[in-house]
């Protein structure tokens, strides 16, 4: 199993971020143009536990491949879940944790995921994968800052 993790402070409250967080509408406005991401299922405003979500995506040589994700848990305002039941990876589990700070909302991001092909899959994963993920993960920090604004109160060390 691998594990990425990112702590992110906005400077909006918490009502605001879990509005947008919690929209999976907005999924494609912080994942990169260059992976190809469509949204392929009719979606509410805001998620529920049980609720599928069909997309493709193309993250390597631009050929599209099904992602189905399951939001599996939902704590309003606390946290959520989803795990990949389509797709790329053998294991695929997102969570999504937010609390209020002074000044803003820190966001925090833990995903554990496993490659499929088992040793094999792990060979590739330092220099296809991993760095496909912090790209991924930069952009969105990149675009929620644009979005958002920089957070100006004490830094996450």
């Amino acid at each position: 199993m691998h594990q990425l993790k990112r702590i992110q402070r906005l400077p909006i409250d918490l009502v605001t971020a879990w509005d947008f967080f919690s929209s999976p509408k907005n999924l494609a406005a912080i994942t990169p143009d260059e992976l190809g991401f469509k949204i392929k299922s009719d979606l509410p405003d805001k998620m529920y536990p049980g609720m599928f979500i069909q997309y493709t995506v193309s993250p390597l040589l631009g050929i599209p491949i099904t992602w189905v994700t399951e939001i599996t848990h939902v704590e309003y305002l606390k946290f959520f879940v989803d795990e990949q039941r389509v797709g790329p990876y053998s294991i695929w589990h997102h969570q999504h944790f937010f609390k209020e700070i002074p000044g803003g909302v820190e966001m925090t991001d833990i995903v554990d995921y496993k490659l499929p092909f088992g040793p094999i899959g792990d060979i590739f994963h330092p220099f296809l994968v991993k760095g496909k993920l912090e790209h991924i993960f930069q952009y969105r920090w990149d675009k929620l800052i644009e979005v958002f604004g920089e957070y100006k109160g004490e830094r996450i060390r």
